[in-house]
């Protein structure tokens, strides 16, 4: 099969490894790649968002299978231009791909479905949004929510009500975040533990893929800013198999249902971010692609091809398949630039990668180019340390170790990713 690969993080480096993997690939091209992906692929200068392009391309090349990264281009549409020109795409059209673009289109989904989430507000006018917010029967903590995509900094916690005004009026005013923050959601916080699960579907069909939980702030114990993801570890140690029926039939199976009975069949991968309440689980938010880091731990635990995976999600043809895991564990420390996710440097030399991959690591690239013959860093999130192991302490070893082979000028990591789930089965 001849494939064409959409992104550059280091969710595309994992899925590139991945498909790279399959013995049904004869052609994989990657569009833009990163230093990583290089490997895989061959790495095309067409942007990520670059429809018309990657369009036009697709189109020239005719490609069997378009598997399409992050979010950006399917809310965008690339999906349904594809399909017009008759290629096979693995990723949501855009009316679908809403259940991430839009966080309204989102939140009144779940409303009409009986999808469990928090309650919340709709508000465009900034008088109205401030009455609220300053009113007296306006319980805090709450969260405010740009509508819009905003590269996942549109979500504000906030604690008083002087951070909510302060929020809503950046948002509506488009000071914040554009045409993105020109609608908010005003919504009760939830209190819990997230968790992150996956399904892939076909439209009618999903199958249920490998649980994992990822870690947002920036430092050990949870501490810092949030974060694109600073680890992960699969499988979940939170999400038991009750939990997990409950998040197949009163979230996965209403909003696939749902989809399609509105007349917006959803195909690809739908990662919906929980959070793990007294109540029982309730939606955070839906994304319409892979998480990253979620996809570094999820692509090497699978046993099978993902290729005939993705593929067949993406022709409605999921029919009986049932996805095998391997019995290992799987931990992915995130190694990043010094002042992530504030500012940070970039051009500095990588040293220790082959070291890290000769003790069975698989070190996925996320913000890296090649420079001569080395690598160097070029974004905040640099690489995905990911380690196997027979049980989560074992490939949490496994997997800083690894890291402890990989240096470069102002670097740093997190050292307790899988932690507290080894001590919690400890216990």
């Amino acid at each position: 099969m001849k494939v064409l690969l959409v992104g550059s993080g280091g969710r595309e480096d994992a899925l590139a490894w991945a498909l790279s993997n399959s013995a049904k690939l004869t052609t994989l091209r990657c569009a833009p790649g990163n230093g990583g992906t290089a490997r895989h692929a061959e790495n095309l200068a067409i942007g990520a968002e670059d429809v018309d392009a990657l369009v036009r391309h697709a189109v020239e090349e005719r490609y069997d299978l378009v598997v399409v990264g992050p979010e950006a281009p399917l809310v965008a549409g690339l999906a349904d231009r594809l399909a017009d020109e008759g290629i096979a795409v693995f990723g949501p059209a855009a009316d679908a791909a809403q259940l991430e673009g839009s966080k309204i289109f989102s939140k009144l989904f779940m409303q009409r479905h009986s999808i469990p989430t928090a309650d919340f507000q709709v508000f465009s006018d900034p008088g109205e949004a401030r009455a609220y917010l300053e009113s007296p029967d306006t319980r805090y903590p709450l969260v405010v929510k740009a509508d819009g995509l905003a590269a996942g900094k549109g979500v504000i916690l906030a604690d008083d009500r002087e951070t909510a005004v302060t929020a809503a009026e950046g948002m509506l005013s488009g000071r914040d975040f554009g045409d993105a923050g020109r609608k908010i959601l005003i919504e009760e916080m939830l209190r819990g533990r997230e968790a992150s699960f996956f399904v892939l579907s076909d439209g009618r069909r999903f199958v249920e893929l490998a649980t994992c939980q990822d870690y947002k702030r920036a430092h050990d114990g949870d501490t810092g800013l949030n974060t694109g993801g600073m680890g992960t570890y699969s499988p979940s140690a939170w999400l038991d198999d009750a939990t997990r029926q409950t998040l197949l039939e009163k979230v996965v199976r209403p909003t696939i249902d749902g989809m399609a009975a509105e007349g917006m069949p959803y195909r690809g991968v739908l990662y919906t971010g929980v959070m793990l309440t007294a109540e029982g689980p309730k939606v955070l938010e839906f994304n319409a692609r892979f998480g990253d880091p979620e996809t570094q731990v999820l692509m090497p635990r699978l046993d099978g091809d993902w290729l005939d995976l993705l593929d067949r999600a993406a022709r409605g043809e999921l029919g009986d398949v049932e996805p095998a895991w391997k019995n290992e564990a799987a931990v992915c420390v995130v190694m990043a630039a010094g002042g992530y996710p504030g500012s940070y440097g970039k051009g500095f030399k990588i040293e220790g990668l082959e070291r890290a991959e000769a003790s069975g690591a698989v070190v996925f690239h996320a913000g890296t180019r090649r420079e001569n013959d080395d690598y160097v860093t070029s974004g905040g999130r640099v690489l995905g340390v990911t380690a196997l192991g027979v049980d989560l302490d074992s490939a949490r070893r496994n997997a800083y170790a690894a890291v402890g082979e990989i240096r470069w000028d102002d670097e740093h990591h997190r050292n307790d990713i899988a932690l507290d789930a080894v001590q919690r089965r400890d216990r």
